[in-house]
């Protein structure tokens, strides 16, 4: 039968004791006015679901519709605001007060008899599988959590969704916020008065959502749970199905299918006072709420900083991501002693990178002053720290006259004569990366052995020059490069230095930065401080496609790791595709 919201909340308060309460007591745990409790105790006494104050059989089977199923909690994201801990760990398994996040809410949902309970999983994990032995959840996998929002994290568990919460696994709730059952679907919320940039809500006066605007004043903000109805996953499911179809859906949270259906889907406010519900966006949030996390987390990136820079823990602060590379993770955090980047080296890094050799290029491009923010890098993990360059930016390479400065930096590098041990040839690397790739099976992509072939013959061409042979950054392109506020260019990250040709930072510059080639004359120019002959000309053409062929296998490795790296792939592999043949005529092999 269906219930009217006062019968069910008195049902409920009736159904969590057992034994009769006073209309007093009643209006309390109901949260109704006296009034209210009178009239649905009358009526469901009239119906059989109440007898002598006590809940009967017939009123429990009156809850039944309204009673919780299962929870879905989600717990696949990078959580990249929460640098540099989420480097090390999800943010749901940080420990909070003496408790995992996610195991507190686990352990909040059993206690209210939710015992159905699936943990979807993506990043690093590896670390929640402990959660089904310990508490008996499921684990289902989300493989595609770097490239896809928490829309695709529901759409994996839409045969789950019934009567059902919907919950984060970083959320830590003061007071247990779960019910065995539930009247009718809500998002929680909590008021923020001023100005704020959550996700505000409009109400009608009912309670139901009628308006979602991301930020606001003075509103009532989505936060924390979620509660599902089953009238509302049956509507939702085949909605959010729809919007997965559209282009750009990657990104789309389910939150945003559900604001664009506002009127075919019935979801009520859940208001909560301040201070029950907490979303840790940052490491200063949450160290704000629990003052003793830092000096108690444990976390080898917090040693590290203290091991270098010799401060206190307590003095670190100001974190936040900085643009990500294609190989490594950055962020920045500031000290008493000033501000600082640290590096956390990225998926599959050991496969591809001598981090000892790394170090000596770092020393030697510190002393010929091209690169002076590096501070210390360890050459067994690969972590690094350096001096933060404040209100910098990277060049265009794209303007000549910005090009021009950075080639000129590649011939200061080259001509310095500085040596390192580790050698970087464009050919040996690619077919490192190959040998790499086929021990997870053959390389099976259409034309690639004939390109390998045209390779080849480009290489032995290449080597018949006998070009001089110097220091190269060969990682050399706009990101790694940074021009702070004086116009002071830094040339940074060099991580596949060594002693190659000349040729190398030519060609990766061009490869990665996309120059035609009137860009690429126009650079070579800058970088000879003349024009180059037709001999040197095809000489660095023919790099261009070497390059584009080392990091096309060095791309195709990463893939294989498990990394994304979206539109480099393409970058690289046309950068072969599209100057290979006009190298080999150039050398008469055409």
């Amino acid at each position: 039968m269906s219930l009217t919201r006062s019968e069910f909340k008195v049902l409920q308060a009736l159904s969590n004791t057992g034994e009769p309460l006073t209309q007093s007591a009643l209006s309390d745990d109901a949260d109704l006015p006296l009034e209210a409790v009178d009239a649905a105790l009358g009526s469901c006494t009239q119906s059989g679901l109440v007898e002598d104050g006590r809940i009967t059989e017939r009123g429990i089977e009156a809850l039944e519709p309204y009673r919780v199923q299962n929870a879905i909690i989600m717990a696949a994201g990078l959580s990249s605001r929460f640098v540099p801990l989420s480097y090390e760990r999800p943010k749901g398994m940080l420990r909070v007060k003496g408790e995992v996040l996610i195991e507190r809410q686990i352990k909040q949902l059993l206690n209210r008899g939710i015992t159905d309970i699936t943990v979807v999983v993506g990043y690093k994990k590896e670390y929640f599988f402990y959660l089904a032995a310990k508490y008996g959840v499921k684990i289902l996998v989300n493989d595609a959590y770097a490239e896809k929002n928490n829309s695709w994290t529901l759409w994996l568990a839409r045969n789950q969704l019934g009567n059902t919460y919907v919950c984060s696994s970083d959320d830590y709730f003061t007071d247990n916020p779960f019910e065995r059952y539930v009247y009718k679907s809500y998002y929680a919320a909590e008021y923020v008065g001023g100005p704020t940039d959550e996700w505000c809500l409009g109400t009608d006066p009912d309670g139901r959502i009628t308006s979602v605007s991301i930020g606001g004043h003075d509103s009532w903000t989505m936060l924390g749970q979620v509660y599902f109805d089953r009238q509302f996953s049956k509507d939702f499911v085949p909605l959010l199905g729809d919007a997965l179809k559209r282009p750009g859906a990657n990104g789309k949270l389910w939150e945003a299918v559900y604001v664009d259906n506002l009127e075919a889907l019935d979801m009520e406010i859940r208001r909560y006072p301040e201070g029950v519900i907490h979303e840790f966006d940052s490491l200063a949030e949450l160290e704000s709420f629990d003052p003793e996390f830092i000096s108690n987390v444990d976390s080898a990136i917090f040693d590290n900083i203290v091991s270098v820079l010799g401060c206190r823990r307590e003095e670190i602060r100001d974190f936040y991501p900085l643009k990500q590379g294609i190989t490594n993770l950055s962020c920045h955090f500031t000290t008493d002693g000033g501000e600082w980047v640290y590096r956390h080296p990225g998926v599959g890094t050991e496969l591809l990178i001598n981090r000892k050799d790394e170090v000596a290029a770092l020393e030697v491009a510190h002393e010929i002053g091209v690169d002076d923010t590096f501070v210390f890098e360890d050459p067994r993990r690969g972590w690094k720290i350096s001096r933060f360059v404040p209100n910098s930016h990277q060049p265009n390479p794209h303007d000549p006259a910005q090009a021009g400065r950075m080639m000129r930096m590649a011939r200061l590098v080259h001509t310095s004569g500085a040596a390192v041990e580790n050698r970087f040839d464009f050919g040996d690397e690619a077919r490192r990366y190959a040998s790499l790739l086929r021990r997870r099976g053959p390389i099976d992509i259409p034309g690639y052995d004939e390109m390998a072939e045209k390779v080849a013959r480009l290489e032995g061409c290449v080597r018949a020059d006998n070009a001089p042979t110097c220091l190269c950054h060969n990682d050399f392109f706009a990101l790694n490069f940074l021009v702070d506020a004086n116009d002071k260019y830094y040339l940074i990250d060099w991580e596949y230095a060594g002693m190659g040709d000349y040729a190398n930072d030519f060609g990766t510059f061009a490869v990665c930065d996309q120059l035609d080639e009137g860009e690429m004359r126009t650079a070579l120019e800058a970088y000879f401080g003349r024009t180059p002959t037709e001999q040197e000309w095809r000489h660095n053409l023919a790099h261009v496609a070497l390059a584009g062929w080392c990091w096309y296998l060095w791309a195709l490795l990463k893939e294989a790791e498990g990394d994304n790296v979206g539109k480099w792939l393409y970058i690289y592999y046309n950068g072969t595709s599209s100057y290979l043949d006009k190298a080999l005529a150039l050398y008469g092999e055409a």
